[in-house]
């Protein structure tokens, strides 16, 4: 016979992880005026779990049993490893749950991809790949865009930067469309694999440090970002109206390269030339 749930106890652990937790963990601002206790609020571990605020924190005072789903995803949003995970499950009576997926191996980049990547050198170039994470990219997008290799691995993420990389968002002179459309292209990326612990990571953190975000994840609008006009603003050669196309690689791996270009003597062509001879200089 199983043993009957401790809501007591499930509190507690949860109350308690969720203050051992650093706020800036999870790309939250350092330093906060109001913020009276160290570790995550229970609006935030909600917001990263996707429940309301109200069904957590009767979850925390043991006046709600949870699914298993909920579950899996505080255990994503509280960073559980595999016994703190099966010591959660044992409080809320779940211990026959499944383990929730672990990560997956690293993507590699396809050759394919490597190899057009290197054959285009005027144009900036990016490989995107599962979650719309930027594998790699050349000399021209890091003149655009930003250095990529000043940011770990971990966080080179297209829709991560968007929002949370001042000089990026900066520069997008549409920045609101070009951010929903990210947005439901990552929708589209969910779809494909909602099961995904890296992605639901990605979402929850993007949640949390974003109201635009939290709200156009809401909203369920989805495209698949394959084409389109981009409006820029370089702080070394102005504006730039250039042309966004992606191409999917054919073999399933899910990896694709955004290329942007310019019309062949326009404003916009002359000033990424200008752009990218500086940086190769």
């Amino acid at each position: 016979m199983t043993p009957a749930p401790a809501p007591r106890e499930l509190g507690a652990f949860l109350k308690a992880r969720r203050a051992q937790l650093a706020p800036q963990d999870l790309g939250l601002p350092e330093t906060d005026s109001h913020r009276k206790v160290a570790g995550l609020r229970r609006q935030e571990v909600a917001q990263l779990a996707a429940i309301s605020v109200d069904y957590y924190t009767r979850l925390e005072q043991g006046r709600v049993r949870a699914s298993v789903s909920v579950l899996d995803t505080l255990a994503r949003a509280l960073r559980l490893d595999d016994d703190q995970q099966k010591y959660l499950y044992e409080l809320a009576g779940r211990s026959d749950a499944r383990p929730r997926r672990r990560r997956g191996p690293a993507q590699r980049m396809q050759p394919a991809m490597r190899r057009l990547l290197d054959q285009l050198t005027g144009s900036p170039a990016i490989v995107l790949g599962k979650r719309m994470d930027i594998l790699a990219w050349n000399v021209a997008a890091a003149a655009l865009f930003t250095d990529f290799s000043l940011t770990p691995p971990g966080r080179r993420n297209y829709v991560r930067l968007l929002f949370t990389d001042p000089v990026v968002r900066d520069m997008h002179r549409e920045w609101e469309h070009d951010a929903r459309d990210a947005v439901a292209a990552l929708r589209m990326e969910a779809a494909a694999d909602p099961d995904d612990p890296e992605l639901a990571q990605l979402v929850g953190e993007l949640s949390v440090q974003d109201a635009d975000f939290r709200t156009w994840w809401a909203e369920h609008r989805v495209n698949n970002l394959s084409y389109g006009t981009k409006h820029y603003r370089h702080r070394l050669v102005g504006h730039l109206t250039l042309d966004c196309d992606v191409w999917s690689s054919p073999d399933g791996s899910g990896q694709r390269l955004m290329i942007l270009t310019a019309e062949t003597g326009s404003p916009s062509h002359d000033a990424l030339r200008t752009l990218t001879a500086r940086t190769a200089g």
